[in-house]
């Protein structure tokens, strides 16, 4: 099921002084967004951004105040929640606490219309069909005080799909798990996605999350869009600098140009086609290399102030005299070891990238030889 959404827009407050200082907030500036059927795509921003509130106006919770909501060829702008035929999975798993895990999953089916409402055989072979899906058929007769939190939102999410919904929408439904639970249902959701192939829309502030999920990301910040792309474009390619600062960390970098060369302090480093005066660069911990000696394009002395394996990588953490704030390298443990990193060594930053959104196109450039 496809989703179509055309200007939709939201403010909240008094609405009847007409001025737009009496007290009313936007919360949604005119949004189009086109999803494809089958699509999984993420709203990403942080609090305040607009997501829940785009979220829940498509699922019909709330009401725009301008603009179209359609589910295909169907117009569900003004269509009762209840109609819409959309599942809904909440942060806090809403589960009921007196029912069991069966009777939680056939709620929806058992509460339908008379008329409507499967046989009880087809509602059990329904949930049970759901329960192995979501790997809890053998917790049936179980109550949710009895399951782990990852378990309470695979129910949910079973419970959701029992009435076989043109459209899933999700809001934060892993934000109440712990980092490895949240890692282990990421993975499961996008299996379970591949396989059912139904169309989703959910609501995260994490971006780790939004990247690994997601067909498509939606950066939201004020009640705006800022970008629609991929993960991958996203990451590579972030049409301005909210994109750039929010999907990760970053190193910031300023200083007086001349000649093609940022001097900060007693740090200096190539940035060719940039024009002279005071500019301001960023980079991300991956863009920087750590070396024993400075380099032709960049003389950055730093002090290595701690050390963090993660993983596949190792995080160190770096100060200097000419930065106003601390920077994040992150390395290969090849290189770590190599250099024998310790807290306290004096090491040279080498920057393979840096980013420039000061122009109203976004530039990347790769450090050439200083002279």
């Amino acid at each position: 099921m496809s989703i179509r959404i055309s200007q939709i827009d939201k403010t909240y407050g008094n609405k009847g002084h007409g001025r737009k200082d009496d007290g009313r907030t936007r919360a949604l500036e005119p949004i189009d967004l086109d999803i494809q059927d089958g699509e999984l795509i993420g709203l990403l921003g942080p609090s305040g951004s607009g997501k829940t509130t785009l979220l829940r106006i498509v699922a019909g919770l709330e009401q725009a105040d301008g603009g179209s909501i359609h589910f295909g060829e169907r117009d569900v702008t003004h269509v009762h929640v209840r109609d819409r035929r959309i599942g809904f999975v909440f942060q806090h798993y809403a589960l009921f606490r007196h029912m069991n895990v069966f009777d939680n999953v056939a709620f929806g089916l058992t509460a339908m219309p008379r008329a409507q409402r499967p046989s009880s055989g087809e509602i059990r072979n329904r949930v049970m069909q759901l329960l192995e899906m979501v790997r809890l058929q053998d917790f049936a007769e179980r109550f949710p005080a009895q399951l782990s939190g990852g378990q309470q939102q695979r129910v949910s999410l079973a419970r959701a799909l029992a009435l076989k919904p043109d459209v899933l929408l999700l809001d934060e439904p892993f934000g109440a798990l712990d980092a490895k639970v949240r890692q282990e249902l990421r993975r499961w959701l996008r299996h379970l996605h591949e396989e059912l192939h139904f169309t989703s829309l959910f609501v995260t502030h994490d971006q780790e999350e939004a990247l690994e999920l997601s067909d498509r990301v939606v950066v939201m910040s004020n009640g705006r869009v800022e970008q629609i792309a991929t993960p991958d474009t996203l990451y590579r390619q972030p049409a301005n600098r909210f994109v750039f600062e929010f999907l990760g960390d970053v190193n910031r970098l300023e200083g007086d140009i001349e000649e093609e060369v940022l001097t900060c302090g007693n740090a200096r480093v190539a940035v060719p086609g940039v024009e002279n005066g005071r500019q301001e660069l960023l980079l991300r911990p991956h863009e920087i290399r750590l070396d024993e000696q400075p380099s032709p394009r960049a003389h950055l002395p730093v002090s290595v102030t701690a050390v963090v394996p993660v993983g596949a990588e190792v995080r160190i953490e770096l100060e200097a005299d000419w930065l106003g704030e601390p920077w994040l390298a992150t390395i290969s443990h090849a290189d770590f070891e190599r250099l024998a990193i310790t807290r306290g060594k004096r090491l040279y930053a080498q920057p393979s990238r840096l980013h420039r959104f000061d122009t109203t196109r976004p530039q990347t450039l790769a450090p050439l030889s200083v002279s």
